[in-house]
This record gives C-alpha cells, sequence and structure tokens, in this order.
C-alpha cells in the first residue's frame, strides 16, 4: 500500500485535492482509500451528510474514514487512533494507495498546500516533504528540494502525483 500525505492549514483546500486525487487515482485502475484527520478538536459531525469522509468515499475510494478525538468512523471507539493503526485497519482491504488528510507530524510522504506566506512555517515543521501546491507566490528565497506547483497548475501537479503513485518518480 503506498501512502501520501496532504497537509495544511484549515481552507487550503486539503479536502478538494484529496477528492481529486482519488478521483483519478480510481479512474485509473487503482483501488483507494482515505483517511482523514479531524484536528479541530472534539468528535467529527458525523450527521453531516457532505462530511470529509463521504466526499472521499463518493470520490472513488473503496475505503474512508475521519479520526477525531478517538473517534475513528468506522465506528471503533478508542482513547486514541494513531495513523498507524488506521493504516494497520486498511491493510486488510485490497488497497493499492491511501491517501491522508492531515495527521501532520507523521513521516510519511507529504504534499503541503499553502494559501499565503502565513503558511510558510509549515514547510519547516512538516517532515518528508515531496512537493508543495501553493495558492500565492513564495518568495524568492524561498528554496526547497522538491517540486512547488501553483494550485492553477492542476493538470501538472495531478499528474506528478500518479506518477509518484506509479513509481515513476
Amino acid at each position: 500500500m503506498k501512502i501520501l500525505q496532504v497537509v495544511g492549514y484549515k481552507n487550503s483546500g486539503k479536502t478538494t485535492l484529496v477528492e481529486k486525487l482519488i478521483k483519478e487515482a480510481a479512474h485509473q485502475g487503482y483501488r483507494v482509500g482515505a483517511v482523514k484527520h479531524h484536528g479541530h478538536g472534539g468528535y467529527p459531525d458525523l450527521s453531516e451528510r457532505w462530511n470529509d469522509s463521504n466526499r472521499h468515499r463518493q470520490a472513488g475510494a473503496i475505503v474512508s474514514s475521519v479520526e477525531g478525538n478517538g473517534l475513528l468512523q468506522l465506528q471503533a471507539t478508542q482513547d486514541k487512533w494513531s495513523l498507524q493503526q488506521i493504516l494497520h485497519i486498511y491493510s486488510f482491504f485490497p488497497i493499492d494507495v491511501v491517501f491522508v488528510e492531515g495527521f501532520k507530524k507523521e513521516k510519511y510522504p507529504k504534499i503541503v498546500m499553502l494559501r499565503s506566506n502565513d503558511d510558510l512555517p509549515l514547510l519547516t515543521s512538516s517532515e518528508n516533504i515531496i512537493a508543495a501546491i501553493t495558492w500565492t507566490t513564495l518568495p524568492e528565497s524561498l528554496r526547497m528540494d522538491c517540486p512547488i506547483f501553483s494550485l492553477e497548475s492542476e493538470k501538472q501537479y495531478i499528474q506528478w502525483v500518479m506518477n509518484y503513485v506509479r513509481g515513476i518518480l
């Protein structure tokens, strides 16, 4: 199972990007799983018709979940769920790739979403960044050892991620 995280601050476009990646990967024949971290405190709102986990499933994920405050929306409860525990559960499903939304402190390969220059500290506080997608022009002094895509370059970054999933990069 290949694992790829999408991280960023609130309203940076994480869910929309994960949704697009799921659709493309499923379209290309991959069996996709998705995990969402509800990092805003408390339980995720499971009554909401279009919560992010449902968006992931409707985009083509064969397994999708959201974790928040120890509640994993697979209807299993314990004090806290680590990403490793969730991925272990996912290992029982026939999944090729898992897109993880959130869990900033985990060490899996990450795409960082940057809405503004105020989000730049995420680049130094995150590990294993393989790409960044930005809504704005980044400072010229910023040096990164990975591709930086404009949010408007959707075809390029979706293709890049699919190449990553295929193991071409």
